[in-house]
């Protein structure tokens, strides 16, 4: 264990074709935060780690993507080569409690060769389409961080290829900072110096904000969260755990104090359980407010089997496991009776069971088309009312015991600038997600006013404005970074792209704008 690596070289191999035809290219313009404006002039699909490196050393500049499923603008090309990680999909055979994954293996496919093993990758987050290496690129988290952390907590090994194209395989334990930094030994013996930036990060659950730093941190978590700003993410080895019983149980508090009310308490339940002094071992309890829930159709609380919440409802959907022992269901499902009586919860929760994996996804939809709905409802007014409306929206976390000062002043922002809004997320973790909807061009302008407001209330609670979607290229996105560490920090960040990637070669702009005598 020391603070140094070491690269290889990769082996001799052609560069990998570039497809340059603008049909093709048109599929590749955009990531799920639909920026408008991108271009490339090719796109290229390597399918090792060789392919890989002789893409990114005949390149000039490379901006690596997945599935493009980034919610920032981090995955929309602004003229690099693209490189895509799709055919990178090799599954390694399960070895005690890890498995090696390409980069671009997609969760399903994942969790598909986890199922018929009884196995299951806690971390991912809710959509299944994305790829390992974007989760690890930006410290992805979902609904289960609340038990079991991000994605940083699941990683035991990375390869990655650097921007010269040489190859650095490390492991977790292997190589810590020293006295501050690291120190990367090139193939042919050169040395680069690395500082570990000095900045504080927010003790949250989950963060993905920039480079991590830490005193005597490990070079894993350098990579992981860099957004493809400081190598090609090409394989890594993942931590892996067996698959628990589940309950989904979807909950209707009367409002929104007696949610984060119920939502304390199953929070204190799960503690107790997980030092084995109580049987309701929860993982995950997700929050949807009355304005969320009238943006989603009637055909979705139809299809859940639920009805549709009248007045001031909110909506809690938790997950509850039972380890390997259906036995132990029934006293967990006893607590929770009497957890909610406790809290005067009128109904009766909606249930599913471990073994009706139909009715839990059905839950689990509900929610998810929260988001969507919400989505959906910004695209209509963009197309009715003015094209450059676009999706204006917190990934807001604090420490739980902020968590009601924090909707606070989430509606009071809002409310003061006159604006529609809906709150949802992962509440048991205090990360929550607000968002404008929009009737105009100037409500998207007061919606930045207003996260802008909010961003800074959180971090004056100890929070983060950057939970669990990254950074890319979004401005309002990077403005917050510069909040949580001021120019001192980026110029920190600045310095740890310079010594890997000294010409800013990968994904330039990403994270903070390249400098203007980038090459």
């Amino acid at each position: 264990m020391h603070h140094r690596a070491r690269t290889r070289a990769p082996r001799a191999a052609p560069a990998p074709p570039v497809e340059h035809d603008a049909d093709v290219l048109a599929g590749f313009l955009s990531d799920a935060a639909h920026v408008p404006g991108g271009y490339t002039s090719g796109v290229t699909f390597p399918d090792s780690e060789d392919a890989v490196s002789a893409a990114v050393a005949g390149a000039g500049s490379v901006l690596p993507i997945g599935a493009q499923s980034s919610l920032t603008g981090g995955a929309t090309p602004r003229g690099e080569l693209l490189l895509s990680t799709r055919r990178l999909t090799a599954i390694g055979a399960l070895s005690d409690d890890t498995i090696d994954v390409g980069a671009g293996v997609s969760l399903a496919e994942l969790h598909r060769h986890l199922a018929v093993r009884h196995m299951i990758y806690p971390p991912a987050p809710t959509y299944e389409g994305a790829f390992v290496g974007g989760t690890i690129a930006t410290n992805a988290a979902g609904a289960g961080t609340f038990k079991y952390g991000s994605t940083r907590d699941w990683v035991s090994a990375l390869t990655v290829v650097l921007a010269n194209g040489e190859i650095l395989d490390i492991e977790r334990g292997q190589t810590l900072a020293d006295d501050g930094a690291f120190e990367v030994i090139l193939a042919a013996g050169a040395r680069v110096h690395i500082s570990v930036p000095s900045y504080r990060m927010p003790a949250v659950r989950k963060l993905s904000a920039g480079y991590f730093a830490r005193p005597g941190m490990d070079l894993v978590d350098l990579f992981v969260g860099s957004e493809g700003t400081l190598a090609v993410i090409v394989s890594a080895r993942l931590r892996v755990i067996a698959r628990p019983l589940r309950y989904v149980a979807l909950i209707r508090c009367a409002d929104e104090t007696q949610a984060l009310s119920v939502t304390g308490a199953l929070r204190r339940e799960a503690g107790e359980a997980w030092h084995g002094n109580g049987p309701l071992d929860i993982a995950a309890i997700e929050y949807m407010d009355r304005n969320s829930l009238a943006t989603v159709p009637d055909h979705a609380f139809e299809r859940a089997g639920v009805q549709r919440p009248r007045d001031a409802s909110v909506l809690l959907l938790v997950q509850i496991e039972t380890g390997l022992e259906a036995a132990k269901g029934s006293a967990a499902l006893e607590r929770l009776a009497t957890v909610l009586a406790a809290q005067r919860v009128a109904d009766d929760p909606h249930l599913a069971e471990p073994s009706d994996a139909r009715a839990a996804e059905r839950l689990i939809e509900l929610r998810e088309a929260v988001p969507a709905s919400v989505n959906a409802a910004v695209s209509a007014t963009k197309a009715r009312v003015h094209p450059d409306i676009q999706k204006t929206a917190g990934d807001m976390i604090v420490p739980f015991e902020r968590l009601a000062d924090s909707i606070a002043l989430y509606r009071r922002a809002f409310a003061d600038r006159h604006l529609d809004h809906a709150i949802w997320g992962h509440v048991s973790d205090g990360n929550l997600h607000p968002n404008v909807l929009p009737r105009s061009l100037d409500d998207v302008r007061r919606g930045e006013e207003a996260i802008v407001e909010i961003a800074r209330g959180v971090l004056a609670m100890g929070g983060a404005p950057l939970a669990e979607h990254g950074v890319g290229r979004s401005r309002i996105k990077q403005r917050l970074l510069n909040e949580m560490y001021g120019e001192a920090g980026i110029e920190q960040m600045r310095a740890v792209k310079r010594a890997l990637d000294p010409t800013w070669k990968l994904a330039p702009g990403v994270l903070f704008p390249a400098p203007s005598n980038a090459a």
